[in-house]
Parts: C-alpha cells; structure tokens; sequence
C-alpha cells in the first residue's frame, strides 16, 4: 500500500510538472489580454469642452460612462441611434471629464459631467457596461442612476449596464436580461431581479434592458420607437445598416465546444498582433466600435488609436476621442493599419498599408469580421460575433478555418515536459 501511495503521488507530480508551464503561461496571456481592454492611455492635455448645440423643445439623453472604462459598442452605437434620429440632445457623462477608456483603447472624452445642468435633468439615459461594477468607484454613478430614477427618467441598460442598474438596486422586482455569459452570475449577486434568458431585450416600462452588446441596438430602437414611432426607429436603424430589428434573432444561450477558440487565442497567443486604427473626423460612431469591440473580443490582436498628428479626433455626430499616438511614431511597431469609416487618403508614410473595412455598404461589424476572419480566421470570427450577438444569417465569412497555432502550442508544451521527465528519469536511473 505504502509502495502505491508513493507511486501515485510521484505520478501526480509529474502530471503537475507538466500542465504547470502551459497552466501558468495560459494565466499570465489571459490576465494580459483581457487587462488591455480598459487599461488607461498616457498622460495627454484633455482639450476643452465644445458647447453642443441644444434644443430645449427636444428630450435630453445622456449615455453615462465610468471613469475607469465602458464597453466600446455599448456606448457608441446608441449614440449614434439617437443623435442619428434628429429628435434628441444627446450626451455624454461621467463622474470626471477625463478621458475614459472603451474596450480596445478608445479614449472617449466625456461631453459633461454627472453634476452639468444638462445631466441633471435628462429624459433619457443609456447605461453601459462597465469594469467596476458592485465597486466603490462607481458610487457616483450608482447614486445618480437612483436621483434620475426617482425623477421617473427613463433607462435603457445595455449588456451588462444591467449589472450596474442592478448594484443601484434599480432592479429589484423587475425582469430584467444582461448578456448570457453574465447571467449566471448576476443571478447569484441579484437575487431580488426577475433574470430573463433568450431575450434580446426586456421591456418594463420605464427600464428597457438588453442582452449581449449589439442587442442594445434592438432596445435603443425600441426605445425611439416608443417615443417617436415606428418611422423614426426605422429610419435611425437604416442609418446604421442594422438590417435585424424588428426580426428577432436568436440569443447566445451558452458555451459549445468551438467556443473554446477563446482559450487558445487568449492562452497562446504570446505576441499578438499590433493593429493601429487610425481615427479621423467624421468616422461614424459605430464604425469605430466594430474594429475596437471586434477586435478586444476576438482576444487574438491589441489594438492602438491613432490619429495622424496625436490631436483630438470629432466623430460624425460630435464624440470626442484621444488617441495613444501619432501615425507616424507608431507606424514602425504596427503589423497593421485600420481606417475606420469612409476616409481615404489620410495616411503618412511608414508603416504597413492601411486597411478600410468598410468598403462595402451595410452593417459596419459585416465588415469588421470579415477581415478578422481573413487575417485571423473563420473560428475566431465566429466567436467574436458570438460574444457580441451578431447574428451571423447571410454574413459570408473566408479565410483559415482555425487558429492552429495557438491550439498546437499548448501540446507542444505539454509533450515538452513529458520529454523532459523522461529524460530525468533515465539520467536517475543511468546513475551510479
């Protein structure tokens, strides 16, 4: 017995020996890829606010923002809705006017902050999904969100936005939805919220939540058809190509076996690759959130905005974003160059050639996943739309069916260490 015992644990050793390096290797990738999504930029002048046209005879909406991050597609694509419509004055808010990151390294810098007359009073507001949720610095927040609450303000919470509505305790007794991979989890935390699965949005009257990210277009367009009617909601769908609303596509419900590209390219992927996207004026607001959002998930590249002289960049509807570098000192680090939206011509010399997803007409995050398909590959780009519900009905994907690679590599690691404990074994048994 004793001799087994000794046996057993030697063979659990040497099977910790060998699942130690990739272990350890996939921990340090992951922590490394899923930190980029909101870590802060450089230090850089914040430029002064630009007074925004405002019309008292239209509703006021604010999309509210953390100082420690948001998600990219959950704040620009209902902006755009809305300011696309003509009906709203539409903002931006946070605790602090510094810059924010939105996942992928998009600093947005906020029009007002949560103390402005205008974010005082707001008929409409967008809750996004933040990275600190349940934690002290969303306090100033969470306590805006119950004042706006108590004013009757009405609330379109998008993805895991209903993580922060729920923290508020603005969800208590209601039904409510947050992204699939969430769920779970907030079912746990918030026990007092009705948790709807396979919806892609939940409508309870004053408060519209939605499920994983671009199902908030859905509900924002609900939202303006509530308000405005069927026309407005449509127009403001067509203006985005969003050729799903209105027909109800099916939800994530969980995790499958392709899925798992995920672990490989967050894992494995030890020098992912840099793509620049340039940002210039006028680019559309959720065209930039296709490459940044596209990207952060697909957990396979690191993205890096860039303009072409380092200045501040003014969206089509009136964003205000930083970027991390100038074109050309950053041009000799990237493997590639992404110009969002309908700019040509704007590129300095150096660098790699730049890329325009957005040749073709129609839904910018279309466009995004092709090329993520073609320069990473089809299983990649699945996922991505996956985790961003994207329905995929009548998107055309080329390229590599799998990252072979970065599933190869884990193996490599492991017969490595076999190997290795052989030849120790055998040095041992060989010595004298």
């Amino acid at each position: 017995m004793r001799t087994f015992l000794r046996r057993a644990g030697l063979a659990l050793a040497a099977l910790i020996a060998v699942l130690l390096v990739p272990g350890v290797s996939a921990a340090v990738s992951v922590t490394s890829a899923f930190g980029s999504h909101y870590a802060p930029g450089p230090a850089r002048a914040v430029p002064a606010a630009a007074p925004k046209p405002h019309d008292p005879a239209k509703p006021t909406a604010v999309v509210v923002v953390g100082n420690l991050g948001a998600a990219a597609s959950d704040v620009l694509a209902p902006y755009e809705i809305l300011a696309a419509t003509g009906r709203y004055n539409v903002y931006t808010a946070a605790p602090k006017r510094e810059p924010v990151p939105l996942t992928g390294g998009l600093d947005l810098i906020p029009d007002v902050t949560l103390d402005d007359p205008v974010a005082r009073t707001p008929d409409l507001i967008i809750v996004p999904a933040v990275p600190d949720v349940s934690q002290p610095t969303t306090a100033p927040i969470t306590d805006w969100l119950r004042v706006q609450s108590a004013r009757g303000a009405q609330m379109v919470s998008i993805c895991n936005g209903a993580g922060l509505l729920a923290s508020a305790g603005l969800l208590d007794g209601r039904p409510a939805t947050a992204h699939w991979l969430r769920l779970g989890t907030f079912e746990s935390r918030y026990p007092n919220v009705k948790w709807v699965h396979n919806e892609r949005y939940v409508d309870d009257g004053t408060v519209i939540s939605t499920a994983g990210i671009l199902s908030g277009i859905d509900g924002t367009l609900h939202m303006v058809e509530r308000q405005f009617g069927a026309a407005t909601a449509d127009a403001a769908a067509a203006a985005i190509g969003w050729r799903h609303f209105r027909n109800s596509p099916p939800v994530s419900t969980g995790l499958g076996f392709p899925d798992s590209v995920a672990i490989f390219n967050g894992g494995y992927r030890w020098n992912p690759a840099s793509v620049g996207v340039l940002l210039t004026d006028g680019v559309g607001e959720t065209e930039l959130a296709s490459v940044f959002d596209g990207h952060s998930h697909a957990l396979s590249t690191r993205t890096i905005a860039l303009s072409t002289n380092g200045n501040a960049v003014r969206s089509k509807h009136g964003m205000v974003f930083l970027p991390r570098a100038d074109h050309a000192s950053a041009a000799s680090g990237l493997d590639r160059l992404i110009v969002p939206g309908s700019a040509r011509g704007v590129v300095a010399a150096g660098g790699p050639a730049p890329v325009y997803v957005h040749d073709g007409t129609g839904f910018p995050f279309d466009g995004a996943l092709r090329d993520l398909a073609r320069t990473t590959d089809i299983a990649t780009a699945r996922w991505t739309a996956k985790t961003l519900e994207l329905p995929m009905a009548g998107l055309v994907l080329e390229g590599s069916a799998w990252p072979w690679v970065p599933t190869l590599l884990p193996f490599a690691l492991i017969l490595l260490g076999v190997g290795v404990l052989v030849g120790v074994r055998r040095l041992r048994r060989a010595a004298p």
